[in-house]
């Protein structure tokens, strides 16, 4: 049975959120949640709402209150592992991106938020499995692509720097280059024509 009270509120939050009034949105969607508590799609919304202020810590825990009510959610657990990686809270992010991919390993965005939180503590070679995953995902995606080659660099695996980098090079030569001088591997400029 549908619950009108918290469909009305909601539908006043969407209007408030279209109109940019953001604090007007998130009192809409909080009457809205107390109108049916246990409604996931409105604390999505609250964290997603509380993610465009800033407001990390927040965000974070309306999206954990969603993901008790439905822990199979993987585009949830995502934006989970977003707002803690903005909110600095590493390891809690990693988790979440984890959760994300091992309920949909074809989410790109998962696969590259967890790259680049392992390199960023210096685990290289969990990093360049993650954004090799994000680049089989997103093969037109530069900044995957260069996370990649600087992770192989980090790992001293050549090869493969240079197999990304040829690869980059077909359809991001402004990214390919900014590698290539980042890992002093002018070996693998183009030539000129």
């Amino acid at each position: 049975m549908m619950n009108f009270d918290r469909v009305r509120h909601g539908l006043r939050g969407m209007l408030f959120n279209t109109l940019g009034q953001r604090e007007r949105a998130i009192a809409a969607y909080l009457d809205s949640h107390r109108a049916d508590p246990a409604h996931a799609a409105t604390l999505r919304t609250l964290g997603w709402l509380e993610a465009q202020q800033e407001r990390w810590t927040a965000a974070e825990a309306w999206f954990v209150r969603a993901l008790e009510i439905e822990p199979h959610d993987a585009h949830a657990w995502f934006n989970l592992g977003y707002v803690r990686d903005k909110g600095g809270m590493d390891d809690a992010a990693i988790a979440a991106f984890q959760r994300a991919t091992g309920l949909n390993p074809d989410n790109d965005r998962a696969w590259y938020g967890l790259g680049m939180l392992h390199a960023r503590h210096g685990r290289h070679a969990d990093a360049a499995a993650a954004l090799t995953e994000a680049g089989r995902l997103q093969p037109m995606n530069g900044l995957a692509w260069y996370a990649l080659g600087m992770a192989w660099q980090h790992c001293n695996q050549p090869d493969k720097v240079a197999a990304v980098i040829e690869h980059t090079l077909t359809h991001d030569p402004q990214t390919a280059q900014r590698l290539i001088r980042d890992t002093g591997r002018g070996d693998c400029a183009q030539p000129a024509d």
